[in-house]
């Protein structure tokens, strides 16, 4: 055998195998550009469906920021007693504002601002109204009124404005009529003493304040009474009482009694000049 003959025989023992397929060859043949067309299709159909979302997001974030139905006109206001809808929407800040820009934090912040308003609780929502607000309103303790302003004071001395006739509050009048205007805030002893005077004294219209001598009143039995400040109003006035009491088995009349401190009370008989 030839090395010629040899090479061929290699060659054929190397190649694969031949399956004959008949028929089916053609038709593989014919089916193979259908495939590509099916495929084309799908392609397109999907880039129309891509589009057509794209077109409808488009459409509807139009009308989001264009409809007038979608910003705050009005909202829904709960646990008003004193404050009215108005004042309460006013302080929100959201006023024609479109509701995805409203931050019920900030809005908190802003109402949080009043000194009328305890706390406030908001919702955004696609309700109607969509901007929903629960406010606690603080309650006032006492009526300050200084330099001819009336106005109410908490618990915590958080001076806030009188909305209302509340005869059932005690009345504190600051004595000095040159005091300005009222600050924010009024001491907290000056409120508790206030409000227990008010419960030892219910009978009181009224009582006045002094920068020096705290607080006090006018007694009926012709003299003034001042007796500081502090939740030790109680003690003070069994010391008072007892100083009054010993000054009228003397038949003696002072102009003022003074117990701001119930270790060292004194009295004065005329105006400026004190005796003990």
């Amino acid at each position: 055998m030839t090395s010629r003959t040899r090479q061929h025989d290699s060659r054929r023992a190397q190649r694969d195998p031949a399956i004959w397929r008949g028929s089916l060859a053609a038709y593989d043949a014919e089916r193979a550009p259908v495939h590509q067309v099916n495929d084309r299709r799908a392609a397109v159909s999907w880039r129309l469906l891509s589009a057509l979302i794209v077109v409808s997001l488009v459409i509807v974030l139009s009308l989001f920021f264009s409809s007038d139905a979608f910003y705050v006109h009005s909202i829904a206001i709960g646990g008003l007693r004193y404050m009215t809808s108005e004042e309460v929407f006013a302080l929100s800040n959201i006023a024609n504002l479109h509701v995805f820009w409203v931050d019920p934090a900030a809005v908190r912040a802003d109402l949080l601002r009043s000194p009328t308003i305890a706390d406030a609780t908001v919702h955004v929502t696609w309700g109607t109204p969509m901007v929903q607000i629960l406010i606690q309103e603080r309650e006032p303790a006492l009526v300050w009124e200084q330099a001819g302003i009336a106005t109410w004071v908490d618990l915590q001395g958080r001076i806030m404005r009188q909305r209302e006739n509340r005869p059932d509050l005690i009345r504190v009048t600051v004595d000095d009529p040159m005091a300005g205007v009222p600050e924010q805030r009024v001491n907290v002893d000056i409120v508790n003493g206030a409000l227990q005077l008010h419960m030892l004294l219910p009978d009181l219209p009224a009582l006045r304040y002094h920068a020096e001598y705290g607080l006090g009143y006018n007694d009926r039995r012709g003299w003034e009474a001042w007796l500081g400040t502090g939740t030790n109003m109680p003690e003070k006035l069994l010391v008072y009482n007892a100083l009054v009491e010993q000054l009228q088995r003397e038949n003696f009349i002072p102009s003022a009694v003074f117990v701001l401190d119930v270790d060292t009370p004194y009295y004065c008989c005329r105006p400026n000049i004190r005796s003990r």
